[in-house]
């Protein structure tokens, strides 16, 4: 395969990729003497076909970039699935511990534009799925476009108050103090943020309850499903987090009153059927590579001028709660929400997938991984040894890399869309066993 071919189906399929021009030298260290041995191997972008180092451009949404954004999917997945199955350094035995998944909405606004069921919507009409209505408000006029953008942009602190009070209740339940309860049991979980169709954020959770130390340990004799569902739901009805006092009205921000929790591999409340592990794990990791714009048709990326609104054609709904936003943003009592700079996501600056330190392993975890699989691949490839030599020496890398700007020429797209059909390199070890 010729040599640009090679580079660029190293891209994985990422359209957009960073350019990098600079090099990278690799000597043998002696960790004894400190001496550093001559050079074993050497990359410099001018040497490279394209003329620089191109890195895949890591974008998790879909819109922008379609491979690196399955690519993140895959890793939640993965993720999710280490936290409620074990594997990739968490024990199997999280299997027995209580686990839910639940979601929590955002509360009304005003009436919109739905599907409820086999009746009709309150307009009188039995919208498609498709339906470019849906979420859109009944009465544009009346809706609380406000509220609506100062909900997102809270929205991250509330679940923060959340998981705060469900220590709390599980505590209480449990007839303990706050205090005690960290050396009997702890609280894990993972979480991503989806946006519904009318632009407001509500959160997906695997949460789990464990032993003190995490999923290493067993949980005590007091812990089960019911009670953390219990506790869920009183956590979710007392977290309340007060919000700015706008034009003589002060404004609060609490979960919906629809608050769905199933536990995980017990009866699904679509059919009877198991809810189970692999279940979750995909539902959530669906939602980690979308933002507003999938859901709303708004942007995916930050404006600089509200007026590129007017060439943008977007819905009039996404459009409007874009334009609440750089309103709002110009008030200097809510210059800590930055809500110009995060218009385009409604007001949202959270982050769209959190987890606690001990429900699983991380992305970064699983990114060095899969590099020193395919570092590993790559070696054998050139016929080298991948192992190290001396276990006495190490390596000694040297590097220095500049911007060179991003995407590719119009040949590299050309020639990157002939591999389009070619295997890629797997994301991870599993993928490569399937």
């Amino acid at each position: 395969m010729p040599g640009i071919l090679r580079q660029l189906s190293g891209l994985g399929g990422c359209t957009n990729p960073v350019r990098l021009a600079g090099h990278r030298t690799e000597h043998n260290l002696d960790t004894t003497t400190g001496e550093i041995g001559p050079a074993l191997r050497r990359l410099d972008s001018n040497d490279l076909p394209t003329g620089d180092l191109l890195v895949r451009c890591g974008n998790r949404r879909s819109t922008r970039c379609a491979a690196c954004a399955e690519t993140y999917r895959r890793d939640t997945f993965h993720l999710i699935t280490a936290g409620l199955r074990g594997g990739k350094g968490t024990p199997e035995e999280v299997t027995r511990h209580p686990r839910v998944f639940a979601t929590f909405t955002a509360p009304s606004f005003g009436p919109v534009h739905n599907r409820p069921g086999t009746r009709p919507c309150r307009c009188g009409r039995h919208h498609a799925v498709d339906d470019s209505l849906l979420g859109s408000p009944l009465d544009p006029e009346r809706y609380d476009y406000e509220s609506a953008v100062l909900w997102n942009a809270h929205a991250g602190a509330l679940w923060r108050r959340f998981t705060i009070h469900l220590r709390r209740e599980i505590a209480r339940r449990a007839g303990l103090t706050q205090r005690e309860l960290p050396e009997r049991a702890r609280v894990s979980f993972a979480k991503v943020a989806e946006y519904q169709k009318r632009g407001a954020v509500h959160f997906h959770a695997v949460i789990r309850l464990d032993g003190p130390a995490g999923g290493e340990t067993r949980p005590p004799h007091w812990a089960s499903a019911e009670l953390l569902t219990d506790a869920i739901r009183a956590a979710a009805s007392r977290a309340v987090v007060p919000g700015p006092a706008l034009d003589g009205r002060t404004h609060t921000f609490a979960f919906g009153r629809q608050l769905d929790i199933r536990t995980i591999h017990g009866p699904d409340l679509d059919g009877g059927q198991a809810l189970t592990d692999r279940a979750v794990a995909a539902y959530i990791a669906k939602y980690a590579t979308k933002g507003a714009e999938t859901a709303t048709g708004t942007l995916d990326r930050r404006l600089r001028f509200v007026a590129e609104l007017a060439t943008m054609h977007l819905p009039p709904h996404a459009e409007r709660l874009i334009r609440t936003a750089w309103a709002l943003g110009a008030r200097k009592d809510l210059a800590h929400l930055r809500l110009r700079a995060w218009a385009h996501m409604l007001g949202f600056r959270g982050h769209f997938s959190t987890k606690t330190r001990r429900y699983s392993t991380t992305l970064g975890a699983l990114r060095t991984a899969r590099a020193e699989w395919q570092r590993l691949q790559a070696a054998i490839a050139r016929g080298e040894d991948p192992q190290p030599v001396d276990d006495e020496e190490t390596t000694l890398v040297l590097a220095h890399w500049a911007y060179a700007g991003t995407g590719l020429t119009a040949t590299e797209e050309w020639l990157a869309a002939s591999l389009a059909d070619t295997p890629t390199i797997p994301t991870s070890k599993g993928d490569a066993a399937r």
